[in-house]
């Protein structure tokens, strides 16, 4: 009788990434600490610092060659707090206790339907059939994303330092549009599989440098900015995929 084999643990150069996705689920729950004194600045940094670290620990893990079941397990878990739970309750916090019943409601739709997203994700993680994946586009804003979003309110409130935008009918429509972004079937531009042509490298590199220069001297104008043009993209990006589509079953329908 052959013995089973032994359950290995999970490798060594593993720990890495898995080291990174462990600092943004704790940089997601420091800012529902930030938001619970009243630091709302801090609080949206932590939040987008767990952003940033969410995007290092998969290329980290694709460099170490580090990739496993648990690191991908791990990150689902730390995003759907970092990026749906935190967010959630900071701008509970922040506007919607104003207005307990529909705030508390929204901000539970907008934590559950991210762990959704998330969920809808990983199921389908392989599956061969995937045709927003297949053409470079993702369904839905993705978790990060939609947690920026969530915000745009209180980026707003921070710099002009206007009430209307603490108004809880104002953040809670808001945040209840974010929401269904995540989960719909609209197709957005990913990132990863965007391709600059050789002739717009400089002129990307000169934004980019732009941008991060705004980010250090007018964070909140910028991130009010970067949040508007990312919903400007949405327009085209379906319109893309339409393209996409129809080409491929035209494609199809030739004998």
């Amino acid at each position: 009788m052959r013995r089973p084999l032994p359950v290995r643990g999970i490798p060594l150069r593993a720990l890495a990434p898995n080291a990174v996705t462990a600092l943004a689920l704790c940089s997601g729950l420091t800012g529902i600490r930030f938001a619970i004194g009243g630091e709302w600045e801090r609080a949206v940094l932590m939040v987008l610092l767990a952003g940033v670290l969410d995007g290092i620990d998969g290329r980290v893990a694709r460099m170490l060659r580090g990739e496993s079941r648990f690191g991908a397990e791990l990150d689902s878990l730390s995003d759907a707090i970092s990026f749906g739970v935190s967010p959630a309750l900071i701008l509970y916090l922040w506007a919607l206790l104003n207005e307990p019943r529909v705030g508390w409601i929204v901000s539970l739709i907008y934590a559950v339907f991210t762990a959704l997203r998330l969920a809808r994700f990983n199921a389908r993680i392989d599956v061969a059939d995937q045709p927003h994946k297949s053409a470079g586009f993702l369904t839905g804003i993705p978790a990060p994303a939609g947690a920026g979003l969530a915000m745009l309110p209180l980026y707003i409130w921070i710099w002009s330092d206007e009430a209307i935008f603490r108004s809880p009918w104002i953040v809670a429509p808001w945040v209840a549009f974010v929401a269904f972004l995540m989960v719909s079937s609209l197709a957005t531009f990913s990132w990863s599989s965007l391709k600059l042509r050789r002739h717009i490298r400089f002129e990307a590199i000169a934004i980019l440098v732009i941008v991060a220069a705004a980010l250090v001297s007018a964070p909140w104008q910028t991130l009010t900015v970067v949040c508007v043009a990312y919903l400007a993209t949405l327009p085209f990006s379906i319109r893309s995929y339409g393209r996409i589509r129809r080409q491929r079953e035209a494609a199809a329908a030739r004998p």
